[in-house]
């Protein structure tokens, strides 16, 4: 997409990293749907070129004719922030956006409270804060994300087995995502219960090989492996139609930031059974799906087998699940809080 003419840019939103991570995430599904409601640009390595852009190197020669907010989502992207505004003298007012779930470092202490306005992605993100923050929640694409017309010709044309209870689990092979403590689940659920399977779509890095291993290993003297399949990494489009095969979507993580897999399974009419970790206690209720501690291999069994073991109750929280997230975390409502606030820091004297 050609650069912007700086006289419309309202808001610049930075991405300095050129590895695909949540951060990065966010920034691609935001921006589009922002685009109709400011004059709001990209910067930085990693992003697809059909988001309106501005390099890096134009940075410091942005005339000082206006004001603009620059919106961080990372240490470095503050860093950056504040060099711009106060040692080039940029005409920059700053805003950062908080995920994290723990009690921050000086310096990023100390970054933050020289945000002009602080953003949080959950109440709990928030109480890690020392300075005052407003809550919004992630959203999700509920147009891209929605249930299959027909789940069992997408799981015939998936090459998935159209008759059994289909669980899933999306995201990196690595014990930060519970991967090991749903295994463990398995193991013990799916020797009595011939009709459920489980899947796992994400990337396997070579320093989890030995993790991975010992995973199938496990499956492997359960006598399940053959009901249980790895698909690796697979491209987003697969993504979305793997997550509208499913019947129950399983998030085990022992941490997260925010978390967005729950609500992606949701809108697309999955029910959700996840750790109270991240955002999952905001997200979900008691008729979209169930809360379990991390890192507890039983809880998460008796929770799983509790949604397998009837049917019927497993079809309504789908409906819930759909439901619920049209009526609280489409992305068109989290892009519209951003751009309002965008619009009171722009509009202050």
């Amino acid at each position: 997409m050609p650069a912007p003419r700086t006289d419309q840019i309202e808001v610049i939103a930075p991405n300095l990293k050129r590895r695909l991570s949540g951060v990065t995430a966010t920034v691609v599904r935001l921006i589009p749907v922002q685009v109709p409601m400011i004059g709001i640009v990209t910067t930085g390595p990693g992003l697809p070129g059909d988001l309106p852009h501005i390099s890096l190197w134009r940075l410091p020669f942005l005339p000082r004719d206006r004001w603009r907010v620059w919106h961080a989502r990372r240490n470095t992207e503050m860093v950056l922030g504040l060099v711009l505004r106060h040692l080039l003298r940029r005409k920059l007012r700053l805003m950062f956006t908080s995920a994290a779930q723990r009690h921050h470092k000086p310096l990023t202490r100390w970054m933050i409270a020289r945000m002009d306005r602080v953003v949080a992605t959950s109440e709990r993100a928030k109480s890690y804060l020392q300075v005052p923050a407003l809550v919004i929640m992630h959203g999700v694409d509920t147009q891209v994300f929605r249930p299959a017309p027909d789940r069992t010709a997408l799981r015939a044309a998936l090459g998935l087995p159209e008759d059994a209870i289909l669980l899933g689990c999306f995201g990196r092979i690595r014990a930060q995502k519970g991967v090991d403590v749903l295994v463990e689940a398995a193991c013990t659920l799916l020797p009595t219960r011939p009709k459920v399977r489980l899947i796992f779509t994400g990337r396997m890095t070579e320093d989890n090989r030995a993790f991975y291993d010992g995973l199938l290993a496990r499956l492997t003297a359960a006598g399940i492996a053959d009901r249980v399949q790895f698909l690796g990494e697979i491209a987003w489009d697969d993504v979305v139609q793997h997550y509208q095969a499913l019947d129950l979507f399983v998030a085990p993580a022992r941490w997260e930031g925010f978390g967005l897999t729950p609500l992606e399974a949701m809108a697309c009419g999955v029910p959700v059974v996840a750790t109270n970790v991240g955002a999952f206690e905001a997200l979900l209720t008691a008729e979209t799906g169930s809360l379990v501690p991390p890192g507890d291999a039983p809880a998460l069994t008796a929770a799983l087998a509790t949604w397998i073991d009837d049917p019927a109750r497993l079809a309504a929280a789908g409906i819930a699940a759909r439901a619920h997230m049209l009526a609280h975390h489409r992305i068109e409502d989290e892009a519209a809080a951003l751009v309002a606030v965008y619009r009171e820091m722009l509009s202050a004297q």
